[in-house]
């Protein structure tokens, strides 16, 4: 698989790296860019569909599904998204005569819900659903697939929480040297954690403590991020400074920040010499990396600092959105009190409606 960015990187592609023929096709999949991905996991017995969630990813489509956070219930989509949502899963999964479980992915932007996939079987997401909600969804589906109906085991209406459960995933790149980790199209995962908590912020930031990638409460963060990015990680930034976290970040993307009045220190890329990002990563100060590369050059350019990120156990992140969760977190960490409750007492506040 290879990941290009135009059309002459395309050509390159084709003529150096394949041989294109009817005997060996080429599939050219189109990203949708900067879209909402949604995972949806239900059960059917033919005549009713049980929704067990709906799932707001936190990365953008065209990061696999297996390697990006998730949330329940959907915090950024608005009502109307959802009720479509709903209405085109009963359809498809009633349409393809589904007994037992179907999972759907799908995408909005613009307006427009686009679906992905149907596939009528488990998916990965099926544990962390069954634990965000408190509904044993396999053994719904396995006691559906051997005759009972929904309506027979009681289960008919989606369940509604009254807090948000975040999954995050375990990345292996700390145990392969050299590796970038740079998400993409390609799961590169190997396992999964969840937090929960009465808000998105303290649930990401628990979901990061147990995925060994704790966001920081207190020094320095670099950010570095590509020219769409900007305003929404002024954003981000702004969170951090109001949490007490001090910033540096590389030529356009500090002065974007100071335009917007946030005091930031520029330090140069890699290339131009020290003081440089590496410098601050190698004596320990910096505590957490945002870095969004969008070209294949920034691509490459950014590798010695994702690399040195995971080498020195810094905490990073190569979404715009990821960002903006991490500072909602750090900004609700330092601000909130965690709640630490056993999973059956969240269980015992779910609703039906």
């Amino acid at each position: 698989m290879e990941i290009v960015y135009d059309e002459a990187g395309l050509e390159v592609y084709m003529r150096e790296a394949v041989r294109v023929s009817r005997e060996h096709p080429v599939l050219i999949d189109d990203f949708l860019q900067d879209a909402v991905e949604i995972d949806v996991d239900a059960v059917c017995d033919g005549k009713d569909v049980l929704i067990g969630a709906i799932m707001e990813h936190i990365e953008e489509a065209g990061i696999h599904s297996g390697d990006s956070a998730c949330m329940i219930p959907p915090q950024t989509l608005p009502g109307v998204v959802l009720e479509v949502v709903r209405d085109y899963v009963r359809k498809i999964a009633l349409g393809l005569h589904v007994v037992g479980i179907v999972n759907l992915q799908m995408a909005y932007k613009d307006g427009t819900i686009y679906v992905l996939e149907a596939n009528p079987r488990s998916s990965r997401t099926i544990p962390f659903v069954s634990k965000a909600v408190g509904l044993p969804l396999a053994k719904i589906a396995a006691n559906v697939m051997i005759g009972k109906s929904l309506v027979e085991q009681g289960y008919t209406q989606e369940p509604k929480v009254p807090y948000v459960s975040v999954k995050e995933v375990l990345l292996p790149f700390d145990k392969l040297p050299g590796a970038d980790v740079l998400l993409g199209p390609e799961m590169r995962s190997t396992g999964e954690v969840m937090g929960i908590d009465y808000n998105l912020g303290l649930a990401f930031f628990k979901a990061e403590l147990s995925a060994d990638n704790s966001l920081p409460v207190e020094g320095m963060v670099f950010i570095s991020v590509k020219d769409e990015d900007k305003a929404a990680a002024t954003v981000a930034a702004r969170k951090l400074y109001d949490a007490g976290l001090s910033i540096i970040a590389t030529d356009s993307t500090a002065e974007y920040l100071r335009r917007s009045g946030l005091p930031v220190v520029r330090v140069n890329k890699i290339f131009n010499g020290s003081p440089n990002v590496l410098d601050y990563i190698k004596i320990g100060e910096v505590r957490l990396i945002i870095n969004t590369p969008t070209t294949k050059q920034s691509v490459k350019d950014g590798y010695q600092i994702r690399r040195s990120a995971v080498d020195y156990h810094v905490p990073y992140i190569t979404t715009i959105q990821a960002a903006q969760a991490a500072a909602d977190a750090i900004l609700k960490a330092k601000k909130d009190q965690i709640t630490i409750k056993a999973l059956d007492e969240y269980h015992k506040e779910v609703y039906y409606s």
